[in-house]
């Protein structure tokens, strides 16, 4: 199980890196640049963009789903009865959810959504905040480790004690 949970890992912290880098891109260098050249241009810019955009951000939040549920279902042995992990594992999922509503209202067609990416600079913003704390509370929670209070009986799985250092 070791690599699985190594690639999980390692393709969940990717895809932040290629979702929130490819956010941080768009908010700061595509969209001033597109603001210099001619209307015509900019929207076809744009479209192709937001096509191209639109595929890597629904597949990014498909591995999310995927390798977010597998860490955290192959964390709870590690953190029964640390009631902390989970409220910010679990404020984490929330603030993700909502980091994935907004990323796809940016690149979707809904009509319904037209006005956010009419701002889109202004949700861009916001998601970007919002992608920074769902990175902090999950650092925060992998850093603290496993306190010292939980009974060790709670800190089991069938194969006997977890190690906590891992």
């Amino acid at each position: 199980m070791e690599i699985i949970d190594f690639v999980s890992r390692y393709v969940h912290i990717v895809t932040s890196i290629v979702l929130i880098g490819g956010s941080v891109f768009s908010l700061l260098v595509l969209m001033p640049a597109a603001k210099l050249i001619p209307d015509d241009a900019h929207q076809t810019l744009a479209a192709a963009v937001t096509g191209r955009w639109k595929r890597v951000v629904h597949s990014g939040i498909l591995l999310f789903l995927i390798t977010g549920f597998y860490n955290y279902f192959r964390a709870i042995p590690e953190h029964r009865g640390d009631g902390l992990y989970h409220a910010l594992i679990g404020a984490k999922m929330l603030l993700a959810f909502l980091v994935f509503f907004l990323a796809a209202a940016l690149v979707g067609r809904s009509a319904a959504l037209e006005k956010m990416r009419t701002h889109r600079a202004t949700w861009l913003k916001v998601l970007l905040l919002l992608a920074a704390i769902v990175v902090g509370l999950a650092s925060y929670a992998k850093v603290r480790g496993i306190p010292a209070d939980i009974p060790p009986a709670l800190v089991t799985d069938t194969a006997g004690p977890i190690n906590a250092s891992s």
